[in-house]
C-alpha cells in the first residue's frame, strides 16, 4: 500500500465559525486570523493506492462554482486536486473510488465537473465509484435549513445519475470494521448525519483522515467545536471518545482542514488529550 496527500487548494473561513462559542482570544492562539477574522484553511484529500485500487477520500471545493460563491472563501495558493494527482503520477481517469467522508462542498465539490458546453454536469472520476451511506445520502439530498447552503445538489445528484454511486454499509454500533473498501470506519453524527472517518492500517500504523471530526490542532480541546456543527453536544462526546482511542492507541490524525499541520499525534494530559508531535506527510508516507 502506498499513499498520497492530494491538496485540492486552500481557502479561509471565519475563525469564529469555526471555533464556535470558544472566544478569539483563546482560538487565536494556534489558528490566527487576518484582519477579516479569516483564518487559513486546506482541502488535503488522501489517495491510496492498494494493488489495483486507487482510492481518493474526500476531493475539495472543486472548480465549477461561480466567482461570487469562491469569493466567499478567499481561495489561496495554487494547488488544485488534478495538478496534485498528476504530481503524483496519477490521472483522474486512474480513480476506482471516490470516498466522501461527508457531502458537504468543500469535501465532495471536485467529484462532479461541467460538462463539455458546460450544459450540465458530469463527474470528475470516470471510472470511479463514489461511497456515501444511505442515511447521509438522504441527510443531504432531503437537507434540514440549517445545512442547505452546504449540500448543493450539482455536487450530489450526478453522482446517482451516472450510476457510480455505492453505499457504505452502515454499522451496528460505531465502527464498520474492514469495510467494503478495506479500512475501518468510524461514524460521527455530530458535525452532520453519519459522517465517515476512515482509519487506515498502513505499514503497522493506524492513519485516521479526520475530516471535520478534528478540523484543525487547533481544536484538540473537546469544547473547542465547529459553529456549523448540527449537533454540537454530540460532538462533545464523539470528538473525547476518538481522541482517547488515539491517544491510547497512537494513532496517527491526518487532518484535513489545517493549513498548516499535516499529521499529529495526541496525548493524555491532565487537562485532556493534547497535541503530542507534530509530523509531515513526508515523515509517515516514505
Amino acid at each position: 500500500m502506498n499513499l498520497y496527500p492530494i491538496s485540492a487548494g486552500n481557502f479561509k473561513l471565519d475563525g469564529g465559525a469555526m471555533f464556535g462559542v470558544v472566544p478569539k482570544s483563546l482560538w487565536q492562539r494556534s489558528n490566527p486570523a487576518n484582519a477579516n477574522n479569516m483564518i487559513d484553511i486546506a482541502a488535503r484529500c488522501l489517495l491510496i493506492e492498494d494493488g489495483n485500487r486507487l482510492v481518493l477520500i474526500d476531493t475539495g471545493m472543486g472548480d465549477k462554482q461561480s466567482s461570487k460563491f469562491f469569493g466567499y472563501y478567499h481561495p489561496w495558493g495554487n494547488d488544485t486536486l488534478n495538478n496534485s494527482l498528476k504530481q503524483h503520477g496519477f490521472h483522474p481517469d486512474d480513480i476506482t473510488d471516490v470516498f466522501m467522508t461527508h457531502l458537504h462542498f468543500d469535501h465532495c465539490g471536485g467529484s462532479i465537473t461541467w460538462n463539455n458546453d458546460k450544459t450540465g454536469y458530469e463527474t470528475a472520476f470516470k471510472n470511479a465509484y463514489f461511497w456515501s451511506n444511505k442515511k447521509h445520502w438522504q441527510w443531504a439530498t432531503q437537507p434540514n435549513r440549517r445545512e442547505k447552503a452546504s449540500f448543493l445538489k450539482e455536487n450530489i445528484l450526478p453522482m446517482e445519475e451516472s450510476g457510480q454511486l455505492k453505499f457504505i454499509a452502515l454499522p451496528e454500533e460505531d465502527i464498520v470494521k474492514n469495510s467494503e473498501l478495506g479500512f475501518d470506519i468510524f461514524f460521527a453524527n455530530g458535525h452532520t448525519e453519519k459522517q465517515m472517518i476512515p482509519m487506515i492500517n498502513y505499514k503497522g500504523k493506524t492513519i485516521c483522515f479526520m475530516a471535520d471530526l478534528l478540523p484543525t490542532a487547533g481544536h484538540l480541546p473537546i469544547p473547542y467545536v465547529m459553529g456549523f456543527d448540527t449537533r454540537p453536544l454530540l460532538t462533545l462526546d464523539e470528538k473525547e471518545k476518538f481522541l482517547n482511542i488515539a491517544a491510547n492507541n497512537n494513532y496517527y490524525l491526518f487532518l484535513e482542514h489545517d493549513a498548516h499541520n499535516e499529521i499529529i499525534t495526541v496525548k493524555h494530559t491532565e487537562k485532556g488529550v493534547r497535541l503530542a508531535n507534530v509530523l509531515s506527510t513526508k515523515d509517515i508516507f516514505n
